[in-house]
């Protein structure tokens, strides 16, 4: 696959990965963390708001592999 368009697909995937990512964790945060202690809830943010970084780094690796 040529380098341009694994980097239009790695694009598309990674808009769809921050949105799917943010709007499910706020949904569950609204149900569940709400009423958790404030240590919690800093605690949840902090990993759900850094996870999605390990898929995207996955996913940059292969939009950067070079052209075989």
């Amino acid at each position: 696959m040529p380098s341009r368009t694994r980097k239009l697909i790695g694009t598309v995937l990674m808009i769809a990965l921050v949105m799917g990512w943010s709007l499910f964790f706020m949904a569950l945060a609204q149900g569940r963390i709400a009423d958790a202690g404030r240590a919690w809830q800093a605690l949840y943010y902090v990993i759900a708001g850094l996870g999605w970084v390990i898929p995207a780094g996955l996913l940059i690796r292969w939009m950067q592999r070079p052209d075989a």
